[in-house]
């Protein structure tokens, strides 16, 4: 079980000066740095250990690609032998390149090819690429609070401030006009706010791109009525329909968001669980739209040197292999999750806590705003500083949860029963203790 109350942190904090004296602000991607604790030095199952010997129940899970737990034996024994064998050559094919795009042509519904790339915002990058290639268009269409990737096509709009949301609200310098202008913004579960953008820009809309379920900001579940609706309104428009299932991709279901919803993207982008935390991602769909990547007859670059080395695939077959011989494990995970969430609500309304428990399978996120909760309009009544008191409470009690406002919460297939209603016991602690705080 997860340590308990917080101890000085001596070894972590200095690991993270050190850092900071060689890493811009001490991490290696802007959201990382959370303060105690610091840094991590060990991981196995459901648990992660930082750098002075503390024990945390993981639920952070690396933003989701720890998907069957930590050190899952399966991936690891997986990777051990591709190790053994064949290493990186960067021409021609390999078999565990092909063997990895026949899976997922077998098993997610949009796939009728493939290609492989090291990470999700690589994926989202080709296949925004790939669609103003194929339809000879400039403007894409997001979701405010939707994040796809670090690039300059998407990097705009995502947990924005109210005086910004839906309005020009870039993720960083240095990102050209030109591309955060052609990037136009529309609400979740809102099909018309969608339809609105197609009349303002007539045959100019090259693709809509849309997590299924925008678990960048927490868990948005979308209406079966929207999803048709962009389906049909993008085959209307003649634009290509993009779902993002980089994070909803092999947790919810081993066909994705996309199978449970019963809803068939162009494209389908993937990766974080997809391989248990090694590092590959992808785009699979349409072959005649994925077939632009064709190196000898088609006028979309694909390049990576890196992309469907063997580790990633080795991993990422051993994932996918396991999670077919095991279809409990989708059973079981979406079990937990209903638990964890079950309880949660159960006790803000014994404390009398105006919240709203989101979530899907495996994922949950408590909202500190009263209900209903379908788009980002809804989550700017969320109070923010009670969001993070919560996952600041509960790290410091030993559960890892990001203590960032709208991040989610994942279960693994390594949590138990037990280790749900330890956590729902560290809940109601911490959210006794934040009652007072929250006002009538």
């Amino acid at each position: 079980m997860p340590s308990a109350q917080r101890r000085e942190a001596p070894r972590g904090q200095a690991i993270a000066e050190r850092a900071a004296r060689v890493i811009p602000g001490g991490v290696n991607s802007s959201t990382r740095y959370i303060g105690e604790p610091y840094a991590f030095t060990g991981a196995d199952g459901a648990y992660v250990t930082d750098a002075d010997g503390r024990r945390y129940l993981d639920y952070h899970a690396a933003f989701g690609a720890i998907l069957l737990g930590h050190n899952a034996p399966v991936v690891n024994d997986a990777v051990r032998a591709a190790l053994g064998g064949l290493d990186l050559v960067g021409i021609g094919v390999t078999e565990p390149e092909v063997e990895l795009a026949e899976r997922i042509v077998d098993i997610i519904p949009s796939a009728e090819s493939m290609i492989a790339t090291m990470s999700g915002s690589e994926a989202t990058a080709q296949a925004i690429r790939l669609a103003r290639a194929a339809t000879g268009r400039e403007l894409i269409v997001k979701f405010q609070g939707g994040f796809h990737g670090w690039h300059d096509a998407v990097a705009r709009n995502v947990i924005s401030a109210p005086d910004k949301a839906y309005g020009r609200d870039p993720l960083s310098e240095g990102i050209l006009a030109q591309a955060i202008d052609a990037t136009l913004i529309a609400e979740f579960n809102d099909l018309g706010s969608v339809a609105e953008l197609f009349d303002r820009h007539p045959e100019r809309v090259a693709a809509v791109i849309l997590e299924p379920i925008p678990h960048n900001v927490g868990a948005l579940l979308p209406t079966q009525e929207f999803v048709e609706g962009l389906r049909a309104l993008t085959r209307e428009r003649g634009a290509v329909l993009i779902f993002d299932e980089v994070i909803t991709g092999f947790r919810h279901a081993l066909g994705g968001y996309q199978q449970v919803v019963g809803v068939t993207p162009d494209l389908t982008t993937f990766g974080k669980g997809m391989a248990n935390g090694f590092p590959i991602g992808g785009v699979a769909g349409r072959r005649e739209l994925m077939e632009r990547f064709n190196g000898r007859t088609g006028d979309v670059l694909l390049a990576g040197t890196f992309n469907g080395n063997p580790v990633g695939c080795a991993a990422a077959l051993a994932t996918i292999g396991h999670l077919q011989a095991n279809p409990d494990f989708y059973t079981r995970t979406h079990a937990l999750g209903a638990r964890m969430r079950d309880g949660l609500a159960a006790i803000a309304a014994e404390l009398g806590i105006e919240a709203t428990v989101a979530g899907f399978g495996g994922v949950f996120a408590l909202y500190f705003a009263k209900a209903p909760v379908l788009g980002y309009r809804d989550l700017m009544r969320n109070n923010d500083a009670a969001y993070v008191a919560f996952h600041r409470g509960m790290t410091e009690r030993g559960f890892l949860m990001l203590p960032m406002a709208l991040k989610r919460n994942h279960v693994s297939g390594a949590h138990t029963e037990q280790e749900i209603d330890a956590t729902l016991e560290a809940a109601r602690e911490v959210l006794a203790g934040l009652r007072p705080t929250l006002g009538d």
